[in-house]
């Protein structure tokens, strides 16, 4: 006798649908050799092990990381996930010495080299190391780095599956000035014998060329540059060189890296795309329409291994990034903290299709993420004395992201008011809802009533990460002021 299943048709449809969610990606795979950059420079981070399942569920199976951290590292065992480990550019100087060097190979890659370990490929020696606001603090070190590291993993035994790179900006070559075409392309004077020595090495050892191109940059450094041409859809006026029409930024500046190794001696020479997105906040042309219309000219072209003009084919490359990051300097701009394809809290900002057929669907996002009360922070209008707001926001901005709330961003636009609850709700949040430190000598005040506008989202923070302490001296005067002001 067979027993009847208790189950609603409804259920059985939900279960259903939770399966095709679930498993999409088992019936088309991601596009080969792409990757994702995860930088953790959060306040509040998602655990290591959280963000592997999120790769794992989205078919992701190459990481770029921008540390060796322990805890990260562990997370990928077993996983068969392609990691590359990175030495920060501070750290360049003491892999001068070959046993410092030998030991970090150690302790950062061999230790991992097992069956059921971290299947570690790429090793990067810095980050933009040759970048020219740089003014040269770290030419000295690394090329030096770089060959200790690779020559520790050869003497390793490691050689032969882990290659050390320096992932480079693309300011690192050019097309001189009168002739602005690819073809002209050759490595920056300042920095040409130095990179012809590089790219030597690297092409001894078999190692990649690797490059961070953002067109998105090209856009934002440049009033006068054509907007279609930052992007893959045939909107921009070609660019004619030697017969070969340039329509969009990326090819144009790839293959000025192509004529740049080639000039050198080394036109065969592998090139990873280390970096290349788009950010949605932060900038008046960072912002999901643009991301949306970015990806979905890129996608397409890796997936049919267009390659450029003049290396054509399948290209390597890692998306910047896998999550927002709020603790990232903005000196290049506010946009640094908005370029996830995740939001902060791993969830999807827009759709995406990582098999490159641009169907309407969400990348899979972080699952069990716990997040604080359902509480903000806002304005208080019953303030007796709001001579001191603008240097409370100013406090409150400077140790929390407000780069949402600048010209053009998501939440520019709002009234005074939302501004300042703005401004607030981030500190509190960040702050992990301290009530210290929604009081600001009286002038902010708890709500339980979601303040977010329209555009603009009053966020709640995951609850992980090191609680950030309140600065004592205004945690004494924030505790006196909420006992006489706050309503």
């Amino acid at each position: 006798m067979i027993k009847t299943m208790n189950f609603s048709m409804g259920k059985v449809w939900m279960l259903f649908v939770s399966c095709l969610i679930s498993g999409f990606l088992l019936w088309s795979e991601i596009v080969e050799g792409l990757g994702v950059n995860w930088g953790t420079q959060a306040i509040h981070k998602l655990p290591p092990s959280t963000v592997v399942q999120m790769l794992k569920d989205n078919g992701i199976q190459k990481v770029k990381l921008f540390d060796a951290d322990e805890s990260t590292l562990s997370a990928f065992s077993g996983t068969n996930i392609e990691v590359m480990v990175a030495i920060p550019n501070g750290d360049l100087v003491a892999m001068l010495d070959y046993d410092r060097a030998r030991k970090w190979v150690e302790k950062n890659v061999t230790r991992y080299n097992f069956k059921g370990g971290v299947n570690i490929k790429y090793v990067a020696v810095g980050n933009e190391p040759f970048l020219k606001a740089y003014n040269g603090t770290f030419e000295n070190a690394t090329f030096p780095a770089l060959k200790n590291i690779q020559n520790a993993l050869n003497e390793a035994g490691v050689g032969n599956t882990v290659k050390a790179t320096v992932p480079l900006n693309a300011d690192v070559y050019e097309s001189p000035e009168g002739t602005p075409v690819p073809s002209a392309g050759r490595f920056r004077p300042d920095v040409a014998d130095l990179m012809t020595q590089m790219v030597q090495f690297l092409s001894q050892n078999n190692a990649p060329f690797s490059v961070n191109i953002y067109p998105f940059l090209s856009l934002y450094g440049n009033p006068g540059f054509p907007v279609d041409y930052a992007f893959f859809d045939g909107g921009a006026a070609p660019i004619a060189d030697n017969g070969i029409e340039y329509t969009n930024v990326f090819d144009a500046n790839f293959d000025t890296l192509v004529s740049a190794l080639k000039a050198a001696g080394y036109g065969d020479l592998p090139i990873i795309v280390g970096e290349v997105g788009w950010p949605t906040n932060g900038d008046v042309n960072a912002n999901i329409n643009n991301a949306i219309r970015f990806y979905r000219g890129l996608l397409p072209r890796i997936a049919a291994n267009t390659g450029t003009p003049l290396r054509p084919g399948n290209i390597e490359m890692y998306l910047f990034g896998l999550l927002d990051e709020d603790a990232k300097t903005v000196a290049p701009g506010n946009f640094e903290r908005h370029w996830g394809i995740f939001r902060y809290d791993g969830q999807p900002k827009f759709p995406m299709d990582l098999t490159g057929q641009n169907r309407d669907v969400y990348l899979v996002g972080a699952k069990d993420v716990t997040y604080l009360q359902n509480q903000w922070c806002e304005f208080n209008p019953n303030a007796k004395d709001v001579s001191k707001l603008a240097e409370n926001i100013d406090f409150a901005c400077t140790f929390a992201d407000c780069t949402p709330l600048g010209y053009g961003s998501s939440c520019h636009g709002m009234d005074a008011n939302g501004n300042i609850s703005y401004a607030f709700n981030v500190y509190f949040q960040t702050q992990n809802q301290n009530l210290e430190a929604c009081n600001f000598q009286g002038l902010a005040r708890l709500t339980l009533q979601n303040i977010s506008a329209p555009t603009c989202n009053f966020t709640i923070q995951i609850a992980s990460g090191l609680r950030t302490a309140v600065p004592v001296a205004f945690s004494f005067i924030t505790a006196f002021m909420y006992l006489f002001f706050s309503v």
